[in-house]
């Protein structure tokens, strides 16, 4: 009988840091609640957030705003200024106080040509982004409203937030208005729902946070799918 050897996987690769490859820059600050960018003055320029946090959005047909994401210190965000589309409905604002460095796309260009490998950071950035919105767009396709809502609570939880001694992630104060434009339905529902939550155990809020028992809630989500 013939034998087969054991499969070996390959090693991860370890991703590029762009860090590594991108001289410094200025540094640009932003109230809490300025615009970055805009429809009327699109961005020219690829930041890194420094610190605070930057909401990203997009304008849909019907004037509502649809978040994209939230981005935090060390996360690039402004990379549809490589398109240099003469339309585009995407904006930038600062959720908290922040601290932005800049490069604009030109730079980069520049920036690359010298030293190749920040093209491959900055491409290894953009497939992960590219896989997250693919399970987003699944969500949307298959999953009712709660467990969107579920599942983005998690994913924040998982890149925003912050472990307790307890076991639970402590998130900033999210308001419902921010849920709604990310889960893509309206205020009023994400509050019945997050109150349909509260009164389960799986989650706390309040003007000061947002409280997640993440595990117990990925059980919900296991048990109700």
């Amino acid at each position: 009988m013939a034998t087969t050897s054991p499969t070996i996987a390959a090693p991860q690769k370890l991703l590029e840091d762009p860090l590594a490859h991108l001289p410094c820059s200025s540094i640009v600050e932003y109230r809490k609640g300025q615009m970055i960018y805009n429809q009327d003055q699109p961005s020219t320029s690829i930041y890194l957030v420094i610190d605070g946090k930057v909401k990203v959005s997009r304008l849909a047909d019907d004037g509502r705003q649809v978040v994209v994401d939230i981005y935090q210190g060390d996360e690039f965000f402004g990379e549809s200024a490589f398109l240099n589309l003469p339309h585009r409905s995407e904006q930038a604002t600062a959720l908290e106080n922040s601290k932005l460095m800049t490069w604009t796309t030109s730079e980069i260009e520049d920036i690359v040509m010298k030293r190749p490998r920040l093209a491959v950071a900055l491409l290894q950035i953009f497939v992960q982004r590219t896989i997250d919105f693919t399970h987003r767009i699944e969500s949307f396709s298959v999953d009712n409203i709660a467990r969107r809502l579920a599942r983005s609570l998690i994913r924040f939880s998982e890149r925003l937030g912050a472990q307790e001694d307890d076991g639970s992630v402590r998130m900033v104060p999210f308001t419902h208005e921010l849920l709604s434009q990310y889960v893509g339905t309206s205020r009023e529902i994400v509050t019945h729902y997050m109150n349909q939550f509260r009164r389960q155990g799986y989650l706390r809020y309040s003007r000061k946070g947002i409280i997640l028992h993440r595990d117990a809630f990925r059980e919900w989500l296991r048990q109700n799918a």
